[in-house]
């Protein structure tokens, strides 16, 4: 499949197109084609019980043979050209699969990091999908508050240590800012220790810098950094709308066959509440994710409000959607056999990604002067 290229970048307007284009369903029908063929829920089970959790082989696929490494990256940076709204429909379908691929930390975070901090030549690497890169912070890191590592820098040297990385395992080159300055250094040069995770199929890992060579990449990437990890935030809705999209297609799949008390479950009509009550959830969920990914595209100056607003929505959609799935189809779904659980952990593990639900439903409160109380849901 070719990845097809944005013509022109779209005016910016109030309000976004949240339809989908001809070329995203493009680009939704060649991913799920491939996902559909090589990442299967029996497939994915048995990986997460081995040392290698990240789907290489299925990596390899999306990245090269696919073209998704450099989707967001300029054409005349070796990338496709494509927008982040793009971007967003390819993880809507990695959410259904539970897809163990390091995409959000090489072709979202790292990206939307490189782009805006002018590192030209690591953009070129990272477009060819044969160097995997990943930013060294904590998987729970804030956008607008981003930690202090105590990592330091003598000589083009690097030691310390980050805790929790997501998407290091995979990685072959860290990214790491270090006061205001971005390094890359190997990861072969670094110590990633992966750790037991809540999901596994996206497992995160301990990394020690003891010395290791770095380059400097740019000065003054702070700003740059914040950026990518709001675009990461507003892009990973679209992961956990479909997460919830599927959650929900598996749990009525189920209950319109499975019988009791000489009934379809499905034909309950409590349970027909539920399921109702998701979809509407969902729908909104939809609104929200899209209308977060057209102001990432856009560059709209609403891209913070969206980012938070949909971080906050999608991630309690999902864990519920998630929730459900699991409930409705009684003892099977509580099995190991069965991927509920997979969907599950995924949903609960993202919505703690970039900072958590209550920090971000706070920080759109205070993006809109509405004061948030936190700690409810």
């Amino acid at each position: 499949m070719s990845v097809p290229t944005k013509q022109e970048t779209p005016t910016q307007s109030a309000v976004p197109d949240l339809l989908y284009s001809e070329i995203e369903n493009e680009v939704r029908d060649g991913v799920r084609n491939v996902l559909d063929k090589r990442s299967s829920w029996p497939a994915t089970l048995e990986r997460i019980e081995s040392d290698a959790t990240v789907d290489s082989e299925l990596w390899i696929s999306l990245a090269r043979d696919v073209g998704l490494a450099g989707l967001a990256i300029a054409e005349d940076a070796g990338g496709a050209g494509a927008s982040w709204r793009e971007v967003a429909v390819v993880l809507e379908e990695l959410g259904r699969h539970s897809a163990a691929v390091p995409f959000v930390g090489h072709v979202v975070t790292s990206t939307a990091l490189l782009t805006a901090a002018g590192a030209s030549e690591s953009l070129e690497l990272a477009a060819t999908g044969d160097v995997v890169f990943a930013v060294a912070l904590p998987a729970t890191t804030v956008p607008w508050q981003l930690p202090t590592t105590g990592i330091t820098v003598v000589d083009g040297r690097l030691s310390g240590s980050v805790r929790s990385v997501s998407d290091a395992v995979s990685a072959d080159v860290l990214l790491v800012l270090v006061g205001n300055d971005l390094h890359a250094v190997q990861a072969s040069d670094a110590a990633v220790t992966p750790v037991v995770s809540l999901d596994m199929t996206r497992q995160l890992a301990d990394i020690e810098f003891d010395s290791a060579p770095a380059t400097l990449l740019a000065s003054g990437a702070s700003a740059a950094l914040e950026h990518a990890l709001v675009v990461s935030a507003a892009l990973l809705a679209s992961e956990q709308l479909g997460l919830a999209e599927e959650a929900l297609r598996l749990t009525v799949d189920y209950l319109k066959e499975r019988r009791q008390f000489g009934r379809v479950l499905g034909s309950y009509q409590a349970i027909k509440h539920r399921l109702a009550d998701l979809w509407v959830e969902i729908t909104n969920a939809r609104a929200v994710a899209r209308y977060a990914a057209a102001c990432a595209a856009e560059g709209s100056d609403d891209l913070p409000v969206a980012s938070s607003l949909a971080h906050s929505v999608c991630s309690r959609v999902a864990v519920k959607a998630a929730e459900e799935c699991v409930q409705l189809h009684g003892g099977i779904g509580f099995t190991w056999e069965h991927p509920a659980h997979l969907l599950l952990k995924r949903a609960k593990s993202s919505s703690a990604l970039f900072g958590g639900i209550d920090k971000h439903r706070e920080r759109t409160g205070q993006l809109v002067d509405i004061t948030i109380e936190t700690g409810q849901r």
